[in-house]
């Protein structure tokens, strides 16, 4: 979701700028532009199309400068349109004293509109960004880092930003609150920015900000104040942000390769893991897991359904009850807290704004063992919870989610074994087959990569649909929500996922000869039970398109297309059958022609409610 990148130096920002902003395109975004102090005033340059068409813009127009701030928006508050792209000015473009980009969502935005609107102010935008803008130019008395302490004070909700004056070349103040917002330390410069990665190559040396920090950044100065006033010490610490999944190489895009870079990414993840143990999560990981008697899972889309999968591995192996919840629904409802709840929080950015909220409500509560699953070490969520595992995924560019969450599952797994460990439920013979079994896991999944012709001549055919059924039971039913998910996250498709028993119970009146219907049906023991479901279908002239195992005795025939994975994976399955998915889902969006990676209307990382 939205990003920023702001500088104070003594050469030419401007390909610092939009280089960050390159670097931010992962997030998804809608319109772009950046603000530079040029000459004793401000100057802007913004666009709705590609960060590459603002960097054209920037050349034609010659735009330099020492100081300056950039942004990329996904829309919330007014549409995808020049007037409401960041950065924003005030009072006016013509007259124009401070220049403001914002992350975040501000909740009481209508009534500082409707005061700013009394005192002259005319808002050229429908956004709630511009609202701060004019609050800081109306409060400004002459020391912007002092006028922005003051200003955040009357703002409700949640907020990165970073702003600049006219009257102060050479100094840029930010603040953050409840969004990501991180320092780059230089010599003799200074940077902000909302993600690490905008700054590499740059500067390695990283502040992260807390909640109510307010920043000054200055040539020779970073000066840091919490959110009381009181001057606060912030660690710096050197971060080699990713850059290499930058390159797209023989792909026709990112999401394509990051699917074929699942076999890799799954050996990362997996590396040095020799034995199960609970410090594998983290000091403290024994004492934690010993004290705790059901485990809380809270997560968004693709992680969410992750979740699910785990609670089928936890409750089956390590015999835990489990509940999973969907963040963004969690804080707002009357639950029942378990102070001997492990609260399992999965993100792949470790900056989903739900996520974050739901982990500190479910603190707030009195459940303090916390644990994250999460691909970014530095983020927000793994300095939030007392223990984490990290994936190593690497960034991930395409907007829907592919080998973050194949090692999402990776890593839950390994916290359902260890879980089933301290639970005595896990036997050395039991530990060292499902070590092996993890193991081999990059070949398998290479297997069924090599599946993709079979799966392209399927595509062909889904792209013609506007409608799909996906089903699948038990640990297989969480597998067909996200590749209902992925279809429609990318091919617009509309798709919908049921336990394959459900099909009786309503969906079934949907099926019809134009009604494709997935199903996920690997050789486990509800596999008779599919099969009666998967007669259900065809009853109805539904078209079958299954992905079974290769032992699972399901044949191709009129209206059941067969595509059989090189082998039964035990209780492994979910992440070998959800790369087909990936795959089909992939390939019908590139016949339908939609920009697979920046799907429309959606963002990577969600930082805002």
């Amino acid at each position: 979701m939205c990003g920023i990148v702001g500088a104070v130096a003594q050469r030419n920002i401007t390909p610092i700028l939009l280089e960050g902003l390159k670097r931010l395109e992962y997030r998804g975004y809608d319109s772009c532009g950046v603000a530079l102090h040029v000459d004793g005033q401000l100057q802007r340059s913004r666009s709705t199309s590609r960060v590459t068409d603002l960097e054209q813009q920037i050349e034609e127009a010659h735009l330099k400068g020492f100081t300056g701030i950039a942004h990329t928006r996904w829309a919330t508050h007014g549409a995808p349109a020049s007037h409401n792209a960041h950065p924003h000015f005030s009072p006016s473009a013509d007259l124009a004293r401070i220049a403001l980009v914002h992350n975040g969502i501000i909740e009481n935005h209508d009534e500082l509109r409707a005061e700013l609107t009394a005192l002259g102010y005319v808002f050229q935008s429908q956004t709630d960004t511009e609202v701060i803008a004019h609050l800081v130019d109306d409060m400004y008395n002459g020391d912007l880092f002092d006028t922005v302490q003051q200003a955040v004070k009357r703002l409700t909700g949640a907020y990165a930003i970073a702003v600049f004056h006219r009257e102060e070349p050479h100094r840029v103040v930010a603040a953050r609150q409840g969004s990501p917002l991180i320092v780059g330390v230089g010599q003799g410069e200074n940077f902000v920015a909302s993600d690490a990665m905008a700054l590499a190559g740059t500067t390695d040396q990283i502040i992260y900000l807390e909640e109510g920090d307010v920043v000054d950044l200055q040539l020779g100065r970073v000066w840091i104040v919490d959110s009381n006033g009181k001057p606060a010490q912030r660690d710096v610490k050197t971060v080699q942000a990713h850059t290499g999944a930058a390159e797209l190489g023989p792909y026709r895009h990112y999401m394509q390769k990051e699917i074929f870079e699942q076999p890799r990414v799954i050996g990362d993840t997996l590396e040095g893991v020799t034995g199960i143990m609970p410090e594998l999560f983290g000091d403290g990981a024994y004492n934690v897991f010993k004290q705790i008697d059901r485990v809380l899972i809270l997560a968004c889309g693709t992680s969410y359904y992750s979740g699910l999968t785990a609670k089928y591995w936890i409750e089956s192996v390590a015999r835990i009850p489990v509940n999973v919840e969907i963040a963004s629904e969690y804080r707002y409802r009357d639950s029942v807290p378990h102070p001997n709840s492990l609260v399992v929080t999965i993100s792949q950015s470790g900056e989903t704004a739900d996520t974050l909220a739901a982990l500190k409500h479910a603190r707030s509560l009195g459940m303090e063992h916390t644990l994250t699953i999460c691909n970014v070490a530095t983020s927000a969520m793994v300095r939030e919870c007392k223990l984490a595992y990290i994936t190593r995924a690497g960034v991930e560019v395409g907007v829907a989610s592919t080998k973050a969450f194949t090692t999402q599952l990776a890593g839950l797994f390994l916290l359902t074994l260890a879980l089933a460990q301290i639970n005595g439920r896990l036997t050395d013979a039991e530990e060292a087959e499902h070590l092996k079994s993890m193991r081999h896991l990059p070949v398998a999944i290479a297997s069924v990569l090599a599946l993709e012709p079979q799966i392209i001549a399927w595509a062909e055919d889904f792209a013609r649909k506007e409608n799909a059924l996906f089903l699948g039971r038990g640990m297989h039913y969480p597998i067909a929500l996200e590749g209902a998910l992925k279809l429609k996250e990318i091919s617009y498709i509309h798709a919908e996922a049921y336990p394959a028993g459900e099909l009786k119970h309503g969906p079934l009146a949907l099926v019809t000869e134009e009604m494709p219907v997935v199903t996920v049906a690997p050789n486990d023991a509800l596999i008779e039970k599919l099969k009666s479901n998967m007669q259900e279908v065809r009853a109805r002239g539904g078209q079958l398109y299954v992905f079974a195992d290769v032992d699972s005795r399901i044949t191709s025939g009129e209206g059941v297309h067969v595509i059989r994975l090189p082998e039964h994976y035990g209780l492994l399955s979910p992440i070998l059958h959800v790369v087909s998915l990936q795959l089909l889902a992939y390939h019908t969006a590139v016949a339908r022609g939609t920009d697979v990676d920046k799907p429309r209307n959606l963002a990577k990382s969600v930082t805002v409610e």
